[in-house]
């Protein structure tokens, strides 16, 4: 997995070389990250740079209208998927922890979960952001790296990473503003600025208990053994 250096956009990086089996992911087919709402020349060149084929871009209407992605003109598809019911900003008036925040989108966005990783086995390269590039994006990734093959504790430390990568100056800046809106709020902080490894371990714990496992999850929201096996095809060499 390498982090790499897009202007105007963070928390951006190529999900290759992950450990799945006797393989390993392959570079330059699956990447991942924040919201593209502020790339620069140099960051819309970096993107062209990469071949990326697709965008799958989970945010909400309203999150697009306030940060529009900077990719007119790149040629580049975009898929929306909107993954919360309602708006995100709910989670922080509604107070809700990591644990409940992903509990929400494992029972509530499945089938959304099925459709990302439909649209990363249609099309590849292809690039996977939200906001942020940490939970609804941790989440799909991690889910849809379970479905080719890759390690579980490759999974989780791929996710975990998102929490050394996000600038502080943003993190920062976004806790001011939601304290000033949410002052009671307990779990701002871990919202805002965290991706623990134990909360992505309890998802995979949590879709064991309830359905056999995370692929198992994806098959029960309707995607196939045939597109199982082809994800690994397409993401693991």
């Amino acid at each position: 997995m390498s982090v790499l250096d897009v202007p105007g956009a963070f928390n951006f990086r190529d999900v290759g070389g992950l450990p799945a089996g006797e393989g390993r992911t392959r570079s330059g087919v699956l990447f991942r990250s924040g919201n593209l709402g502020h790339l620069t020349t140099a960051g819309r060149d970096r993107v062209a740079s990469l071949g990326i084929r697709r965008i799958v871009d989970l945010r909400d209407d309203e999150e697009r209208r306030f940060e529009p992605s900077q990719v007119d003109d790149l040629g580049i598809e975009t898929v929306h998927l909107p993954m919360f019911a309602g708006s995100a900003s709910s989670f922080f008036a509604d107070d809700l922890s990591l644990d409940d925040v992903y509990r929400a989108l494992v029972d509530g966005s499945a089938s959304r979960l099925v459709d990302a990783a439909r649209a990363v086995l249609e099309v590849q390269p292809v690039l996977v952001h939200c906001t942020v590039g940490k939970d609804r994006t941790g989440l799909s990734v991690a889910l849809i790296l379970a479905a080719a093959g890759v390690d579980e504790d490759a999974v989780i430390a791929d996710y975990a990473r998102t929490e050394e990568l996000l600038p502080t100056a943003r993190n920062e800046g976004v806790l001011r503003y939601l304290r000033q809106r949410h002052p009671r709020a307990r779990h701002l902080e871990d919202l805002v600025t965290r991706s623990p490894a134990q909360a992505m371990r309890a998802v995979f714990d949590d879709l064991r208990l309830r359905y056999g496992g995370p692929v198992e999850y994806l098959q029960a929201y309707g995607l196939t053994t045939t597109e199982t096996a082809e994800l690994g095809r397409v993401l693991v060499a």
